[in-house]
């Protein structure tokens, strides 16, 4: 039994990699960047990997308060753990320089826990100010006006996405299998 402990780790890596595939899969259908108008820039990437994300540790935190309990847990921060490790990896790729790299995943990682508050505590509203969220977050690096219809057409999603997953199978979950509904009136 020594190596329990280390294949129960391998295995929540794996279901975590699986989870992230989904996410950045979702994170990168065109329609976000064309019909919703979301930058097609770092920024905009990384915040939809943020959105997309903070949607599955969110269903994952439901699951760990019924169900799924520690397992939900070690998967939701397996999950926290690769996306920023590969931040890092992204960033390295990108030439910048490994001094300061850490500094700027803390930088990333301090904006996901502020992204995820505000989409959480919007989404408890019943989506009372998730269009603000969006636009100060997914959107605050546009310059001039912000589509209205764009930021209400990504809440709307939002919304029915984090009802979707909370229909999902916490076994499912937990083994790594999540889908994503399209966006209203994908192409």
């Amino acid at each position: 039994m020594p190596f329990r402990k280390f294949k129960e780790r391998r295995r929540r890596e794996q279901i975590a990699h699986d989870l992230y595939v989904a996410v950045i899969n979702q994170a990168r259908l065109a329609d976000f960047y064309l019909r919703f108008g979301v930058p097609d820039t770092l920024d905009g990437r990384f915040d939809l990997i943020v959105l997309h994300a903070f949607l599955i540790m969110r269903r994952l935190r439901q699951v760990a308060a019924g169900e799924g309990g520690e397992e939900a847990r070690e998967v939701a921060q397996a999950l926290f753990d690769l996306m920023f490790a590969d931040m890092d990896q992204n960033l390295r790729e990108l030439g910048v320089s490994d001094m300061s790299v850490g500094k700027r995943v803390k930088q990333m990682a301090r904006a996901f826990y502020g992204r995820a508050a505000a989409y959480d505590d919007a989404l408890a509203a019943g989506g009372a100010g998730l269009a603000e969220a969006l636009r100060r977050n997914l959107y605050g690096t546009v310059e001039g006006e912000v589509d209205a219809q764009a930021v209400d057409g990504v809440a709307g999603y939002l919304v029915a996405q984090a009802e979707f997953l909370a229909g999902q199978a916490a076994a499912a979950l937990l083994a790594g299998q999540v889908a994503f509904k399209a966006p209203e009136g994908a192409s």
